[in-house]
């Protein structure tokens, strides 16, 4: 039997029920079963998500990448230190790395989108440390926060990306309101960045910027005053250095002077105008000014140009120094500029001569106008006639305990005449000595006169009248007092005699007093007869009327 049974299994290779005639039967397709997620892959899909949105918004608020360069990085760390501008975080230090140099460090710092306008050429960068100076303490929070990064913002339009940090704070910020000024000095004394600037005792300001003049022959000092004490700064105002403390001996007593124990220590700068004056414009920023030594020089009229003249003394100038006083009757009309010493040749002997600057406009208008207004011609006139006068330099001594010297310009009538070349440049005039020198020379010639007296014979003839003297008074002694002695006894005997007859019980004495007693009755009837006629003065014509009755 060929015939298969349909329920039988169909043979390998083909499918079921195709049996022995595949055409009969049609392949049977079932459709494959659809995958859906499970909710595990949720959770990793948005942190993902959240992921990519913070980089695209970290990536968005990046800001540029600076580099900043500072001599040391202490306290600076990458990934730690922050960059603050008034304490707001506006970017972060990324890294820390020497320059090739090795002098330097440079510190990458990324600013945030905010902070992009700090990338400009005026903006200026610094560590934030505890600092302890005279001027005071800052940077305390640090110790807990830690070290980080100042930014003072820049206002100009240029950008850039590498700066050059500040080893100190600023002193001033570009946001503070007031004014900058220049100050020009032949020193700078006690003062430094951060001395305080006083306006009638109050602290208005302080100094941010000194540096030395590019010829060296002074200083600049750039001071800041506050809004809206910047206003009281005009264009006649006055600087003065009021940095410790001003004392000062005169007629008038001891006069202690001192703006603030801040400017004892750490030196000040102190500003007014003058007297009854006002303080003139406002001066713009960056006005230049004078600093004055004190305060009397500061308020002092100018003393204009100044004329050199040239001084020779033929004596001792120790304690003479350069800046003593050239006084004109109490009046300081000039300084002592220098002190020289030269050879003269025809005399064969030395000469020192002192340069003095003497300031015609502190001799009064009158004189100041002369000298600005005339010819050479009558300059030299004038000199002359004040020299003719006696007008002549001497040295003085200025203080008896430092023994210090000063020039006084004074007239001299009895001072011989002199001549003098009033076509020499400088001017040179005629000196006196001082009265100290003139004692000192009486005092000399005094001695030399004392050395010639002969006081060997002086004494040998005093011994001879000693001697003499001596022998007189032995001779006394034997021949004089025995008969002295005679005669006093002999006196002694008409004294007792006088006494005798001077006694009270004595003839004399009794008689005496007699007669006193007589004397005294007459005068008593004289004295009544004479109140008898003043009562009746016409008895000197009539008589006693009572003996007629």
């Amino acid at each position: 039997m060929n015939d298969k049974d349909p329920q039988a299994p169909a043979e390998p290779g083909l499918p079921p029920g195709s049996g022995d005639h595949p055409a009969e039967y049609e392949p049977v397709i079932q459709p494959t079963q659809r995958w859906l997620p499970s909710l595990v892959w949720v959770i990793p899909i948005i942190a993902a998500l959240v992921g990519l949105s913070l980089v695209v918004q970290a990536v968005l608020q990046r800001g540029p990448t600076i580099t900043i360069t500072f001599k040391t990085a202490e306290g600076i760390e990458p990934g730690k230190t922050k960059l603050k501008y008034k304490d707001v975080n506006v970017g972060d230090v990324k890294s820390v790395s020497l320059s090739h140099d090795l002098s330097h460090i440079l510190v990458k710092v990324e600013l945030t989108k905010e902070a992009e306008s700090f990338a400009v050429q005026d903006t200026r960068f610094w560590v934030v440390r505890p600092r302890i100076a005279l001027s005071g303490v800052s940077g305390l929070n640090t110790l807990l926060s830690g070290t980080y990064l100042g930014v003072d913002a820049g206002k100009s339009t240029d950008s850039k990306s590498d700066f050059v940090g500040l080893e100190s704070p600023p002193a001033v910020t570009g946001d503070q309101q007031g004014h900058q000024y220049i100050l020009h000095s032949e020193n700078l004394g006690s003062l430094d960045i951060g001395s305080p600037v006083f306006y009638r005792r109050i602290q208005v300001g302080q100094v941010v910027s000194v540096n030395l003049d590019h010829d060296g022959n002074g200083v600049t000092v750039g001071v800041f005053v506050n809004a809206p004490y910047d206003r009281f700064v005009g264009v006649n105002t006055r600087f003065w250095n009021a940095s410790g403390v001003d004392l000062r001996i005169d007629s008038a007593g001891v006069k202690l002077n001192t703006q603030s124990l801040a400017a004892v220590l750490i030196g000040g700068i102190s500003f007014q105008s003058p007297q009854g004056q006002p303080p003139g414009p406002p001066a713009p920023d960056n006005y230049g000014f004078g600093l004055a030594a004190d305060q009397s020089d500061a308020m002092r009229i100018p003393d204009g140009k100044a004329i050199p003249v040239v001084f020779n003394f033929n004596q001792s100038l120790r304690g003479l120094t350069v800046g003593a006083a050239l006084d004109f009757r109490g009046i300081e009309i000039g300084e002592v500029q220098n002190i020289g010493l030269d050879y003269d040749k025809t005399t064969h002997s030395f000469k020192m001569p002192i340069t003095v600057l003497m300031y015609p406009n502190r001799l009064g208008p009158t004189f100041a106008a002369h000298v600005q207004n005339g010819s050479r011609s009558e300059d030299q006139i004038l000199v002359s006639t004040l020299v003719k006068n006696g007008l002549r330099a001497q040295l003085r001594t200025g203080n008896l305990l430092t023994g210090q010297l000063y020039i006084a310009l004074d007239y001299f009538p009895k001072a011989g005449p002199v001549t003098i070349d009033l076509t020499k440049e400088p001017l040179e005039l005629p000196t006196v000595p001082n009265t100290l020198d003139q004692l000192q020379n009486q005092v000399a010639d005094i001695a030399k006169k004392l050395d010639a007296v002969p006081f060997d014979q002086i004494g040998n003839n005093l011994n001879t009248a000693l001697k003499s003297a001596d022998s007189l008074f032995k001779q006394l002694d034997t021949q004089v007092a025995p008969e002295a002695k005679a005669t006093l006894t002999e006196a002694k005997k008409t004294f007792g005699a006088a006494q005798q007859t001077l006694g009270q019980d004595s003839p004399l004495q009794t008689n005496v007093q007699q007669a006193l007693q007589q004397l005294n009755q007459t005068l008593q009837t004289l004295n009544s007869l004479a109140d008898y006629l003043e009562r009746h003065p016409e008895s000197l014509l009539r008589g006693n009327q009572g003996d007629k009755k």
